[in-house]
């Protein structure tokens, strides 16, 4: 035991205190400073910085797969995006696999936006519309027919349509909601969406989880400070000048991975060396579920976004033509007791023609309330409590995947990030005190 104090007052004599002591300071600011920046490089630029290299696209396709990976190399450019908005559509996915397929199914969606005031909603602001409608139609398909009927035989075949319309706009909704799983699917819904708006991923991030974000740049200078306790004793030990920026890559890859697991890690409450820890976004689930449902609900899975897919997605013919066949027969009632007498007298293919017109019309007329934004924002209310519902319930690993899907394989560029910011650290702290006891 002797020799190991004498040891000890031989280093304290000789050791150099100023460089010694600056070490962990150092490390500490290049730990604040290296996660500091990595969460810059996580949320920006929202859109790809950089600049088009000729050929860059065709090499890139024979670089290795994590170089493939850095934003803009495939896209053939030398830049940057941020790592969450340039994942955007693949958070999509996962989210959808992971979280919001768990959530509900399109039919449990469509029923929380309730069909029946749907309904009700479509034949208030349809009704004023028919007149035009009905006009519109029997002008183009039988103009002569039309303006021979007198005025009042006129108003009354648009009286019989619109008497039709509650009717037929519960055909409507009723049909939809048959086949809700087969023209909905909020998976290529919700990445289309997050691909076109991967402002919308960062502010899911940012809404709930800045002051989390923010601790993890505070802990980025504990985190190197406290690296920087056993680096400065190796360093002075050794004194060899190509140490420090060794372990500053050691201390700054370290310290980014500490961080990242500060965050995610571990999902459930558990004791390390009797301390409770727990993921810090794991710790406010419940109000992550609830800025998550609201993002969803306002901007996602709306009422508008619904009937815009329904109609104008992958889908969208076979949603119109299905709509097509669910209003006509309505509209066919709405001749009335005349039905025989007009289509003998218009003949069996023109008035065939008439009602499957006005059918077609009505189809893109019929859903026009779903883009209602004041509706849409009422009903979306619906849609936030059952995401909020049921994302408070997913269990915690689930929760993580799906917020942190988007950076998880990327997470080795903060790590990179943060090896070359501490071997520049290294090599900077070199410069201004020189080698230990050199």
């Amino acid at each position: 035991m002797d020799w190991l104090l004498e040891w000890v007052r031989d280093w304290a004599a000789h050791v150099h205190w100023v460089h010694f002591l600056t070490i962990p300071v150092f490390t500490g600011v290049v730990g604040w400073l290296i996660n500091w920046s990595g969460l810059w490089m996580l949320f920006s630029p929202v859109h790809f910085k950089g600049v088009r290299i000729p050929g860059m696209r065709e090499l890139a396709s024979v670089l290795p797969r994590k170089v493939q990976e850095v934003p803009g190399v495939l896209q053939g450019g030398i830049g940057w995006q941020g790592i969450v908005p340039a994942r955007a559509a693949k958070m999509g996915s996962i989210a959808v696999d992971k979280a919001i397929a768990k959530l509900g199914t399109p039919a449990e969606f469509y029923q929380q936006l309730e069909p029946d005031k749907i309904a009700e909603h479509i034949v208030t602001v349809f009704r004023p519309e028919l007149p035009q409608l009905v006009d519109d139609v029997m002008r183009r398909e039988h103009p002569r027919l039309w303006r021979d009927l007198p005025r009042p035989v006129r108003q009354a075949v648009i009286d019989r349509v619109q008497a039709q319309l509650p009717s037929v706009v519960g055909n409507v909704t009723t049909e939809i909601g048959i086949h809700i799983d087969q023209i909905l699917d909020p998976k290529i819904m919700v990445i289309d969406h997050f691909r076109e708006n991967p402002a919308l991923v960062v502010r899911i991030f940012r809404d709930f989880g800045q002051r989390e974000l923010n601790l993890m740049v505070t802990f980025g200078f504990v985190f190197g400070f406290l690296l920087g306790i056993p680096v400065a004793f190796i360093d002075s030990i050794f004194a060899q000048w190509w140490l420090l920026p060794i372990l500053g890559v050691v201390v700054g890859w370290i310290t980014n991975a500490l961080g990242m697991w500060l965050i995610f890690e571990p999902p459930e409450p558990r004791r390390i060396l009797g301390i409770p820890v727990h993921g810090l976004f794991l710790r406010r689930q419940d109000q992550a579920a609830e800025v998550y449902a609201r993002i969803i609900a306002e901007d996602v899975i709306t009422l508008e976004r619904i009937g815009d897919f329904i109609l104008e997605g992958p889908s969208g013919d076979r949603t119109r033509q299905m709509l097509a066949t669910a209003l006509r027969p309505a509209i066919e009632k709405a001749a009335g007791p005349a039905r025989a007498a007009v289509r003998v007298a218009m003949g069996p293919a023109r008035f065939d023609t008439i009602r499957d017109s006005v059918a077609e019309e009505a189809v893109s007329r019929t859903l026009t309330p779903f883009k209602d934004p004041e509706f849409s924002r009422r009903q979306s209310e619906k849609i936030r409590t059952l995401i909020a519902r049921r994302t408070k319930e997913l269990p915690p690993r689930d929760f993580v995947e799906m917020m942190r899907s988007a950076i998880k394989e990327d997470e080795w560029m903060l790590y990179a990030h943060g090896a070359i910011m501490g071997l520049g650290g290294g090599f900077l702290h070199l410069w201004i005190f020189g080698v230990s006891g050199g």
